[in-house]
């Protein structure tokens, strides 16, 4: 299974010229191959196939006294570019026949020099490395310092250097795990936990436990809003704006970091505790279009579930999702009957035919739990459906500084 760790990086000013010059080059490079393929669209010419994209935009290219300044980079940052450009391609046709899953993909449009994002991809045959001394060191960068919050598991198969838009560097690693390791380092459990997640309460679990919603972008909102108030303000173009523009920048990047590690935390802790984990497939997107938006935002279901999915694989455990018209809300948990819709301010209820008082959110993660059928034996074994497969998310990398392996 392929997880990526990422790491902060500190780079000196002369790296950061340098590093800024290398996704200049990887945009110019890719801007380059969307627009060949167009052109040779609209004359009604084949595509150019990668090799002579390749040729033409970078071999021939650098002897040239236009483009002479690509040889100042690394050539696999340069080829890395052209093979991002080919896969966004291939993608869109695949989304166009149908073959793709997810939503409907454009063609690839080209990157602005005014990204808020931007990044470069080493590969094993960069030559990059690791030092002694826990730096990185990029060709034709130098070694950058390194905050290391935890080992590398494996030997990286490649690196990508990230900044963002609030101006922060990192060093995403891609890792190969060792399925064996992974299992081993969780023991089996006889545990189940179905949950219903809420944003009166983030998640309730069929035990009765409920998880308070963090709220981080409620929290924050204060500052969010005179942050936004004063880069309005600030004349177009003009200095004091980008400093603004970054402000705000950075006030969003520590509530999506604040999100993150609470997700983290608490996938983890489910994963680790429970043999099996029962959950509804909510529509997000359709509650992201309602008068809750924010609020849906806010609490980030879709990037919680995609770390219960990728966390069961790698560690050997069961994630069931019942299906979304479930009325997990509406049935008595203790009789089944249904016993209609019900307003979200209605927090408790009393069943018409049996008379049992249910709280909203627990009696739902109950009937999560009965829609699932989720059950382990006695040796832990699932008896129900096997795992989800796991999406390649990027894991956390918080925690306490440790010395990383040398390369």
């Amino acid at each position: 299974m392929q997880l990526r760790y990422s790491f902060r990086l500190y780079p000196d000013t002369g790296q950061q010229s340098a590093l800024a010059e290398a996704f200049g080059c990887a945009r110019v490079i890719y801007n380059d191959a969307v627009r060949a393929r167009e052109d040779a669209r609209t004359s009604g010419r084949a595509f150019p196939t990668a090799g002579q994209l390749s040729t033409r935009l970078i071999t021939e290219a650098k002897r040239t006294p236009e483009r002479a300044w690509l040889g100042e980079v690394s050539a696999v940052v340069l080829q890395q570019s052209l093979r991002d450009a080919e896969t966004a391609y291939r993608n869109f046709f695949a989304s166009l026949k149908g073959t793709r899953k997810g939503p409907k993909l454009g063609p690839p449009r080209f990157k602005s020099r005014k990204g808020t994002r931007q990044s470069v991809r080493f590969t094993a045959n960069a030559r990059w490395s690791i030092t002694d001394d826990g730096r990185l060191n990029l060709p034709k960068i130098g070694a950058v310092k390194v905050k290391w919050s935890r080992t590398l598991p494996a030997m990286p198969s490649s690196v990508t250097v990230v900044k963002d838009a609030a101006g922060r560097y990192f060093a995403s690693f891609v890792i190969d795990t060792d399925p064996a390791t992974d299992a081993a380092r969780m023991s089996d459990t006889d545990q189940t936990v179905d949950i219903d997640l809420g944003l009166t309460h983030f998640a309730v679990l069929s035990d009765g436990t409920k998880i308070d919603s963090p709220r981080f972008l409620r929290r924050a909102e204060k500052k969010l809003k005179k942050a936004q108030r004063e880069l309005s303000r600030k004349q177009k173009g003009s200095k004091n704006r980008a400093k603004a523009r970054l402000k705000v920048a950075r006030a969003h990047a520590r509530v999506a970091d604040a999100r993150r590690e609470f997700h983290h935390q608490l996938s983890t802790r489910l994963i680790s505790e429970n043999q099996g984990i029962a959950v509804e497939d909510l529509s997000v997107k359709g509650l992201a279009r309602t008068r809750l938006a924010k609020s849906v935002h806010d609490a980030g279901w879709a990037s919680f579930l995609g770390m219960l999915q990728y966390k069961a694989e790698r560690y050997g455990r069961t994630l069931v999702k019942i299906g979304r018209f479930e009325p997990t809300s509406q049935t008595c948990s203790t009789c089944g009957a249904k016993d209609g819709p019900k307003p979200l301010n209605v927090r408790e209820w009393t069943c018409s035919a049996c008379g049992t008082v249910h709280d909203r959110d627990h009696n739902a993660a109950i009937n999560v739990k009965q829609a699932a059928g989720l059950a382990v034996t006695a040796c832990g074994a699932p008896v129900r459906p096997g795992a989800v497969p796991a999406q390649r998310e990027e894991t956390g990398s918080h925690g306490l500084p440790t010395r990383p392996h040398a390369a």
